[in-house]
């Protein structure tokens, strides 16, 4: 998962390339007509790729809650690209009606890119559209959004952003092909947050051989990240259909998960659950409390004759919710202190999503005629 992270983070460095190699001059122009920011930046406290996060052997609670931090730092990477992406468009002057053509510095082939004013997307009507497609048809990139109030959407697919890249990556551990899609939602004209964003990842590739096999491979994700003044909620589901704990025959989970950090203290909190992948299911109780870390561990564990006593030992840091600190994973059910009463009252009013919903997750570029 590690590498997962680095990879994204190339993808980030890739595509702020990628507006800079065209041939168009770049001038600079005003700052207010596209917007600066199109995330919600998640406190480090949830959100950190550790070392204990990228364990393969069996897990305990500690690494159950240190996998999710790693899975969050996942869904942030992605919204990092598009971030990257706003700020290129922001930065070079892409505001208005326009065609042209470059030949990319990363992988050598021809991209083209449209730019419309006025497109409609899933019932809505954006100021602006902008569309990118490499040289055989394959659409690379779509961003949609209106400056005020600042509401987006961006679509990505990084095999038709940079062929080299990705055939350097499934070489290695093969983790992405051209059926992997991004796309992130991004509002600041909602009531409940001041801003919002929800990452949207599929069809990330299993590893597929002996040597690259990882069980706890994530294929989907789907998370919300909300800002409310010093407070920032998270929740949302991954995927991992290869997962299992102790009974091998029973693989098939998503991190169901709920979380609020607070970005000044940098503090966190989270609760998670293990649902099978194709439960179909939206109730808080069931994702979080039936399907608790605890339960799920404790049932696998009894019907495999381990003695309570044993297990009450080996669980002791499962219990719900779990407490972040400066990056690290602190302790689980015992509140630390008092700093955490906020977060834990904001926690509490979250859900995750239904995970049959998140498992078939896909996501789809808008059908365009503009001709490219």
């Amino acid at each position: 998962m590690m590498k997962k992270i680095s990879l994204i983070l190339t993808v980030i460095f890739a595509i702020s390339l990628l507006f800079t190699s065209c041939d168009k001059n770049a001038n600079l122009i005003n700052a207010d007509i596209v917007p600066d920011n199109f995330k919600v930046d998640i406190p480090n406290s949830l959100s950190n790729a550790s070392d204990k996060a990228s364990k393969d052997d069996v897990l305990d609670g500690n690494d159950i809650y240190g996998h999710l931090t790693t899975f969050i730092a996942v869904g942030e990477g992605a919204a990092d690209i598009v971030q990257g992406i706003m700020r290129a468009i922001r930065r070079y002057d892409l505001d208005q009606a326009m065609s042209f053509s470059f030949e990319s510095d990363e992988d050598g082939r021809t991209k083209s890119v449209v730019i419309i004013e006025n497109s409609s997307f899933e019932g809505q009507i954006w100021e602006y559209q902008l569309t990118m497609k490499d040289e055989d048809g394959g659409t690379a990139l779509q961003v949609f959004w209106n400056n005020s109030p600042v509401k987006g959407i961006a679509i990505l697919n990084p095999y038709n952003i940079d062929r080299t890249t990705v055939n350097e990556w499934s070489q290695s551990e093969q983790w992405t092909d051209e059926n992997t899609m991004y796309r992130v939602d991004y509002s600041e004209a909602e009531t409940d947050y001041e801003a919002q964003m929800i990452v949207y990842i599929s069809g990330l590739k299993l590893p597929d051989s002996i040597q690259a096999y990882n069980r706890f491979a994530m294929e989907t994700l789907k998370m919300f990240a909300g800002k409310k003044g010093n407070v920032v909620d998270v929740y949302g589901n991954s995927n991992h259909p290869k997962a299992y704990f102790f009974d091998d025959t029973k693989e098939g989970f998503n991190w169901a998960f709920v979380a609020a950090g607070n970005d000044v203290a940098n503090i966190g909190i989270a609760e998670v659950g293990l649902p099978p992948s194709y439960l179909d299911e939206t109730s808080r109780t069931v994702l979080l409390e039936t399907h608790s870390i605890h339960n799920v561990f404790e049932t696998e564990l009894t019907a495999l004759g381990y003695s309570q006593t044993d297990i009450d030992v080996y669980l002791a840091h499962t219990l719900a919710p779990g407490y972040f600190a400066n990056g690290e994973f602190l302790q689980a059910g015992t509140s630390p202190g008092s700093s955490y009463d906020e977060i834990q009252s904001s926690m509490e009013t979250l859900s995750p999503y239904n995970p049959v919903e998140i498992s078939n997750l896909s996501i789809q570029f808008k059908d365009d005629d503009a001709s490219l």
